[in-house]
Parts: C-alpha cells; sequence; structure tokens
C-alpha cells in the first residue's frame, strides 16, 4: 500500500500538466496547418488587382479567410493552454506571450475582415455599377487599398509579431527545460532572423515574397512544428516537473 501510495504521489506533477501540453501542442500544429492553404485559398484576390470587378473566386477566398481565422484562435489556444505551466518559470515573460499571441490573433482578423470586405463590394457592387467607367476604376482602388490592408498585417502579424513570440516562449521553455533544449533554440534563432527580414520588409529593402524572406521563416515554421509535435505526443518532460 505505501509503495502504491509513493508511486501515485510521483506521478502527480505529471498529470495536471498533461492536457495543458496535448492542447497547446494540438493548437500550435493547427496555426501552422491551417495558414498554409489559407494563403493559397486567399491568392486570387491577393494576385489580381482587379478582383473586386472581375468574376471572382469568392467560394475559395472565403474558405481561405475561415482557415486564418481558424489560425488566429488557435493562435490564442496556444498561449491560454501553455500559460498554467510555463507562469511557474516567469510569470512576466507568461503573461507576455499570451498578450503577444493576443495582439497577432487580432492583427490577422484584421487582415481576414478587409478581404471579406473585397468580396462583399464585388457581389454588391460591381455588378451594378459596371466594370468599366470611373466607377470601375473606383472599385478597383478600394480593392487595392483593402489588399494592402491585408499584405501589412500580414508582415506584422506572423511576421513580427511570431518573432517576438518565439522569443518569449522559447525563452521560457529553454530556461525550464520543459522540453529539450535543441527545440526552443530554433525558436530563439528563428526569431532574430525573422524579425531582421520583416523590419526590411517594412522599410522597403526586402519583398514578403522574397527568397531571404523564404529563408528568414523556415526556422520559426520548424521551431512551431517541432513544438507542436512533442507537447501532443510527449507533452512536458516528467524529470524536469518532478523536480520543479
Amino acid at each position: 500500500m505505501t509503495t502504491m501510495r509513493t508511486s501515485s504521489s510521483r506521478q502527480t506533477p505529471t498529470d495536471w500538466t498533461r492536457n495543458h501540453a496535448r492542447a497547446a501542442g494540438a493548437f500550435y500544429l493547427i496555426t501552422f496547418l491551417a495558414s498554409i492553404p489559407a494563403l493559397l485559398l486567399i491568392a486570387p484576390v491577393l494576385d489580381h488587382a482587379d478582383y473586386i470587378v472581375g468574376a471572382g473566386s469568392d467560394t475559395r477566398v472565403l474558405w481561405g479567410c475561415l482557415l486564418d481565422m481558424v489560425s488566429a484562435l488557435a493562435c490564442i489556444g496556444t498561449a491560454v493552454a501553455v500559460l498554467p505551466v510555463v507562469k511557474r518559470t516567469n510569470e512576466a515573460l507568461a503573461l507576455g506571450f499570451l498578450t503577444s499571441r493576443l495582439v497577432e490573433a487580432g492583427i490577422i482578423l484584421t487582415g481576414v475582415v478587409s478581404l471579406l470586405s473585397v468580396v462583399t463590394l464585388r457581389q454588391d457592387l460591381s455588378g451594378a455599377t459596371g466594370t468599366t467607367g470611373e466607377d470601375a476604376v473606383t472599385l478597383r482602388t478600394v480593392g487595392e487599398a483593402l489588399v494592402a490592408v491585408r499584405d501589412w498585417t500580414f508582415l506584422l502579424g506572423p511576421g513580427f509579431m511570431a518573432g517576438v513570440n518565439a522569443l518569449l516562449l522559447g525563452t521560457l521553455l529553454y530556461r525550464s527545460r520543459l522540453v529539450p533544449r535543441f527545440i526552443p533554440a530554433m525558436g530563439l534563432i528563428g526569431a532574430p532572423l525573422l524579425l531582421a527580414s520583416g523590419i526590411a520588409t517594412f522599410f522597403g529593402h526586402n519583398d514578403q515574397l522574397s527568397a531571404w524572406s523564404l529563408l528568414a521563416t523556415l526556422p520559426i515554421a520548424a521551431w512551431e512544428l517541432s513544438v507542436g509535435t512533442y507537447m501532443l505526443v510527449r507533452g512536458f518532460k516528467s524529470q524536469t516537473l518532478q523536480a520543479g
């Protein structure tokens, strides 16, 4: 009986974190998996300046916007799920991570609303006013402005804020050793690269779709995929929790 109680008490510290780790890992993978097809689905409205006065692919774009909404909500979920565990390492950094995730989600949703506005204007006004003349020019200008808003949200959200998120959570996980240290190390290495690429794009010295931007994004993508998979499959390291 004593042996059973001792064994049970040793397992207790890991039990309460298991669901938190699984939820955080699942949300991380959802953000990773939803954002890629979303970018492909909304391509028609991003790549065609005359989308708002053309035939359009509204259903495709709407699905892309829906996936971006899912990604934004899952973005918040990652921070909410992991907060009770990582705040034991540093509560200020943990709250900072939650706040940065909320900001990133808000920026992403702003971009979604701008694209939904393009779809609504195309459906409601382009047919009534025609596709030629001053009305068409005005609609096209409005459409380009709304797409420009989305482009900036893509830079500031998945660009800048993703780098900030990686710095905050990477630091928490690296200090706490809740996951193998090489995983947060990828985030801590990739975050400055992503931020540098974003700053260069911000001041017009780089393009969001350039090779440099792609290379700067790869370490962060590897970090998010690795940390999400590890937390979902393995949870947090039991030795670290028992020591804590």
